[in-house]
């Protein structure tokens, strides 16, 4: 069991995932990691300590990012160290992936993507799924996300990103919860409502199968 958060909004992205993943520690604490978005691509850090030690690094940083995905992780596949830490990056680096779950075929698609010269660096079961994405993409989000997860056999909840789409998170499920929540002037995943920040007042429980982006609708 894994935690999952993340935010779009006009408030510190930083501030609000390290907030979230410590109300979702309960689900996981052998790591712990964030991604934000900025001009510049993703800023990502991880630790293989518990969450106190990335809220104090993160305040190092000074973000001002307003969008990023964060994840606190019991470890399934792979050591509890920073290299299989969450989130997961594709190649390019243009997507970035936090997930709960098991992908149960992602010994096969992981050595189908090694022989199609992907260099995948951790462990995890994950990470097969930003690698998936960068190999679908063209352009095209949407198209690249049905793909991917036409291809994933197992559980997940999904929260990505991609680098080009500043103003968009994507959020999937299949057999893992996964909860929308919505503000005037914020959008935020979650694996627990707990997470959320307190603007927040219509929330969304997608349902298996079921995908949150609003270049869907």
């Amino acid at each position: 069991m894994c935690g999952i958060v993340g935010y779009l909004g006009k408030k510190n992205a930083s501030e609000i995932l390290c907030d979230g993943l410590k109300k979702l520690e309960y689900r996981g604490y052998d790591s712990a990691g964030i991604a934000l978005l900025n001009g510049s691509g993703f800023r990502v850090l991880k630790t293989s300590k518990r969450i106190e030690t990335l809220s104090k690094t993160v305040s190092l940083e000074k973000s001002q990012s307003k969008i990023g995905i964060g994840h606190t992780r019991w470890a399934t596949h792979g050591e509890a160290n920073k290299q299989n830490a969450h989130p997961h990056l594709s190649e390019d680096g243009k997507f970035a992936v936090v997930h709960n779950g098991i992908i149960e075929n992602y010994l096969s698609l992981k050595e189908e993507l090694l022989k199609e010269g992907f260099n995948l660096k951790s462990e995890t079961d994950t990470e097969v799924i930003p690698m998936l994405l960068q190999k679908y993409y063209k352009k095209d989000i949407k198209e690249a996300v049905k793909k991917t997860l036409k291809r994933l056999e197992g559980s997940y909840a999904l929260a990505i990103l991609c680098s080009d789409y500043p103003d968009m998170i994507i959020a999937a499920r299949q057999f893992s919860p996964i909860i929308i929540g919505l503000s005037e002037t914020e959008k935020a995943v979650a694996s627990d409502i707990t997470a959320f920040p307190e603007d927040i007042n219509n929330v969304i429980y997608l349902k298996d199968g079921q995908v949150f982006c609003p270049s869907f609708v």
